[in-house]
């Protein structure tokens, strides 16, 4: 009996061994591989802010703001070319059935002359805009389109940052579980052997190898089943940002918690989220549309000149082909329209008004989703602070169960029950606490802060 129980201290004590070295193993695995981390040129790993915004400028519709840009330079170019001279080429042939006949110089006798009736024209004509008022208008219109097109751009990445956040957190959850099931797998591997080597001397039953070993190959199949969810949330990631993440990417979980400290204090009133700016240059845009809308029947006044080549000229009494010029001034005005420009304008308040209800709707979706953000902060963080102590007792009932387990006191049953219930301790802590991380997260998102 004094040789069994020197056994199974030795045992034990190579046990403790095996479990420690598993430990700082466990510890040290993760310095080590953000020392080779080379994604995103981070040297501490996967950032979730160097995620997003690799997110957003590998996204196909960031190149849509440069495009929108040169589209609107060309409009607002054609715009501005109606300001300069305007040069046209016509020509015309033409015959007449008919033209004017002069009496005759005596009675019965031939008219003094006979227009022709095939005339021939071919001309130049230069015409300068001096006063219209239109121009301006409209190209204000195209810089507010643009300024709104593009704030609309914006808000469509901005979406991307939640994809983003999702996959790391997805990715950070089963990096925390992970820790806590290799400690599990490490305890559970030297708890089967202490088992085997006393069924092998007789003191224990095969049946409490079989529950232990059982055990340690269902935590090994959760183990490949989190490898697999790992790599799954990262291909994701990859896929978002457009680049190469190894399996093997360590990610830095984001400490948040004074940032959110300090952003509530001064949340009222925040307006960071691009889909205010998008609704601001709306608002403009109905405004500079109005603007122009009132220009449409203002007088407008042209310069005009033409010279040209034709048989007859001005003098339609000759026959000949000759040379000749016009100038002058042409004036545009509208005066009377039938109300067309002020149902136009009436039109484009209304739109205005609209433009107003749906932000005041995205306003309070904002208000819910960020209370309901807040709370979620708060419930875990009080989760976090009763996390360890949950722990430190599970680990002494599970210390307590192992050795009285070894003593033969209790089964293997009740052992890896104790030891289950360790193991959801451990991951109920490590989950809370990227939960938290994911809730401070998605709280700065929903104020449309930048998450560092």
């Amino acid at each position: 009996m004094n040789k069994t129980t020197k056994t199974d201290k030795t045992c034990a004590a190579a046990s403790r061994a095996t479990l420690t070295a598993s430990l700082i193993l466990c510890a040290l695995q993760p310095a080590a591989a953000r020392a080779q981390q080379p994604a995103l040129n981070v040297p501490r790993g996967l950032q979730l802010a160097a995620l997003q915004q690799a997110a957003v400028d590998a996204d196909p519709r960031f190149a849509q703001i440069s495009l929108q840009q040169a589209q609107t330079e060309l409009r607002a170019g054609n715009i501005s070319a109606e300001r300069r001279p305007s040069v046209s080429v016509e020509g015309q042939i033409q015959y007449q059935s008919d033209v004017p006949t002069p009496p005759p110089f005596v009675p019965g006798g031939q008219p003094l002359f006979l227009p022709p009736k095939d005339t021939y024209d071919g001309s130049l004509r230069v015409e300068q805009r001096v006063f219209d008022a239109t121009i301006q208008p409209r190209l204000d219109v195209e810089r507010a389109q643009l300024a709104e097109s593009q704030a609309r751009v914006r808000v469509a990445l901005f979406q991307l940052r939640q994809e983003v956040s999702d996959a790391f957190f997805a990715a950070a959850l089963i990096d925390a579980r992970a820790g806590s099931l290799r400690a599990a797998i490490a305890g559970l591997e030297a708890r089967l052997r202490e088992t085997q080597a006393r069924v092998r001397e007789g003191v224990t039953l095969g049946a409490d190898a079989a529950s232990v070993e059982a055990t340690l190959l269902r935590r090994r199949q959760d183990e490949a089943e989190l490898r697999v969810n790992r790599a799954a949330a990262l291909a994701r990631l990859s896929a978002l940002t457009r680049q190469p993440i190894p399996e093997d990417a360590v990610l830095d979980l984001p400490d948040l918690q004074a940032r959110v400290s300090e952003v509530r204090t001064s949340m009222a009133g925040t307006r960071a989220r691009p889909e205010y700016d998008q609704f601001a240059r709306a608002r403009e845009r109905v405004s500079r549309q109005q603007d122009a809308a009132a220009t449409q029947s203002q007088v407008r006044v042209s310069a005009f000149g033409r010279v040209g080549y034709a048989r007859p000229g001005l003098n339609i009494i000759s026959d000949q082909w000759e040379v000749y010029g016009l100038v002058g001034l042409q004036l545009r005005w509208k005066p009377f329209d039938w109300n067309t420009e002020g149902r136009e304008r009436e039109a484009l308040a209304i739109q205005g008004q609209i433009i107003a209800a749906d932000e005041a709707a995205f306003t309070r979706t904002i208000e819910r989703s960020t209370d309901a953000d807040i709370r979620a902060v708060d419930r875990l963080t009080e989760a976090v602070a009763l996390d360890d102590r949950i722990v430190t007792l599970r680990e002494q009932v599970d210390t307590s169960t192992e050795t009285r387990f070894r003593e033969s006191v209790v089964t293997a049953s009740e052992y890896l029950d104790r030891n289950t219930e360790l193991l959801e301790a451990r991951f109920t802590r490590a989950a809370h606490r990227v939960e938290l991380a994911q809730a401070a997260a998605k709280l700065l998102t929903t104020l449309g802060l930048e998450v560092r």
